[in-house]
C-alpha cells in the first residue's frame, strides 16, 4: 500500500471525451479479460453470491476441465443424436426435458445416446431440479473425465445464477489507483494524482455516513456488453486505508459494517486536480464532460484542490446533483440561465426612465 510497489497492476487509462474548455487527459488503455476458469474454481465460487448450491455426483479431476464461455447450453438435440451444431465447450444444463428423455429410452439406446454425448470435451454437466441419472450414465461421464453436479434449483434459476456468475468472471476488468465511495446511493469514483488526498476525502465521506467500496486499488469490471461499470475492492487490501501521517486504518473495524460496501456501480467520476491560476475551470456546469471507462462513457467532474476548499461537501453535492438530474431532469445551471434570459427578454414600458428600486417589507429589515 506504499507508493513504491503499489499493488495496482497494470495502470488503466481512461480516455476523456473532449468538450468545451475540457483539459486534455492522456488516459487510454483497454481492459483485461479472463480467457477461462477451471471447473474447480467454478464449483468453489459459484454459490458465494447466489442461492445456487451444487452437489457432486462423481469424482474427477475438476482442475483438468476449463470453462471458456459465459453462455450455457441445453443439449437436448445433442443427446437425441444431432451433434452438428453442438456447442460442447459450454456448461451443459440437463433439466426435466433432457433427463426424462434419457429415462424413457431403453437401456441399450440410452447408453449409446449418452456415450455419443460425453465423447465431446465439455466442461461439466449440471442436473437441475434434483433430477437423477442412471448410475451407468454417471460412470460413463466419470470415464470421460466430465464432472457431474446436481442442484435443487429449477433450470430457469440455475441458468440465471450461473450466467450472472460467468458474466462477471469473463467481463472486462482493470485495476485503478483511486477511491470508490457510495455517496447517497450514487457510486462516485475519486481519481487524481498521488498525494492529492483521495484517501482522506474518502475517509471524511465515511465519517459522514457514506460507504467505502475500495481505496487505493479499485477493481473495475464491465458487465457483459452492457454500459454498466461495477467497482469492487482488491481482496488483499480489503477495506483498509492508508492515511499519510496516521498509517493504516481498518474502516470496517473503526466505523462498523454500515461504513463499507461490497461493490457499487460507478455512476460519476470525480477527478482531483492541482490548483493552477492559469487554468480555466468550470463555473456554471453547462459544459458537461465525460470519461471513457472500459468503453463506457461516464460523467466526469473535475475539482481543483487548494487549501481551505471542502471537497467532501462538494462531492456530496455532486452526488445530489446526479440524483436530481436523473430523477427530475433538473439542472441548476440551466434553470439559472433560463431565469436570466427571462429577465433580459421581459417587455419594459417604453416610457420607463427611472431606475429599478427594491421594495422591502418591514419584517425583512434587521
Amino acid at each position: 500500500m506504499q507508493e513504491q510497489g503499489r499493488l495496482t497492476g497494470p495502470v488503466p487509462i481512461f480516455r476523456v471525451e473532449q468538450t468545451k474548455d475540457a483539459p486534455s487527459m492522456n488516459f487510454d488503455q483497454k481492459g483485461l479479460k479472463k480467457r477461462s476458469i477451471t471447473v474447480a474454481y467454478f464449483f468453489d465460487h459459484v454459490g458465494e453470491k447466489s442461492d445456487i448450491k451444487l452437489h457432486r455426483l462423481n469424482s474427477v479431476d475438476e482442475q483438468n476441465r476449463r470453462i471458456f464461455e459465459r453462455d450455457l447450453h441445453r443439449p437436448g438435440l445433442a443427446i437425441a443424436g444431432f451433434t452438428n451444431l453442438f456447442t460442447y465447450k459450454r456448461v451443459q444444463i440437463l433439466g426435466n426435458t433432457e433427463t426424462r428423455f434419457l429415462n424413457h429410452l431403453g437401456p441399450d439406446v440410452r447408453r449409446q445416446a449418452f456415450e455419443n454425448f460425453v465423447k465431446f470435451r465439455m466442461p461439466c454437466i449440471i442436473l437441475t431440479s434434483n433430477n437423477k441419472l442412471d448410475p451407468e450414465l454417471i460412470d460413463l461421464a466419470t470415464e470421460a473425465g466430465i464432472p457431474v453436479y446436481t442442484t435443487p434449483q429449477s433450470s430457469t434459476k440455475t441458468i440465471f445464477f450461473i450466467t450472472d456468475f460467468l458474466d462477471e468472471q469473463f467481463s472486462l476488468y482493470q485495476q485503478y489507483h483511486g477511491s470508490m465511495v457510495d455517496v447517497y446511493g450514487v457510486g462516485v469514483l475519486i481519481t487524481g494524482k498521488s498525494g492529492l488526498g483521495k484517501s482522506e476525502i474518502a475517509l471524511d465521506l465515511v465519517e459522514r455516513g457514506h460507504g467505502l467500496v475500495a481505496d487505493d486499488v479499485v477493481v473495475l469490471k464491465r458487465k457483459g456488453e452492457t454500459s454498466t461499470i461495477v467497482a469492487s475492492r482488491n481482496n488483499i487490501i480489503d477495506h483498509f486505508m492508508e492515511i499519510r501521517g496516521l498509517g493504516v486504518v481498518d474502516v470496517k473495524a473503526n466505523f462498523g459494517i454500515r461504513a463499507i460496501r461490497d461493490r457499487k456501480v460507478v455512476q460519476v467520476v470525480v477527478e482531483l486536480l492541482e490548483w493552477s491560476k492559469e487554468a480555466e475551470y468550470e463555473r456554471l456546469g453547462l459544459d458537461t464532460k465525460s470519461v471513457k471507462v472500459l468503453g463506457v462513457d461516464l460523467p466526469l467532474v473535475q475539482l481543483p484542490i487548494f487549501p481551505g476548499k471542502n471537497i467532501t461537501v462538494i462531492i456530496e453535492v455532486v452526488a445530489l446533483n446526479f440524483l436530481l438530474k436523473r430523477y427530475s431532469g433538473y439542472v441548476a445551471a440551466e434553470a439559472l440561465t433560463e431565469r436570466i434570459r427571462t429577465v433580459i427578454n421581459k417587455d419594459r414600458p417604453a416610457t420607463q426612465t427611472h431606475s429599478t428600486t427594491l421594495l422591502y417589507h418591514d419584517d425583512e429589515i434587521e
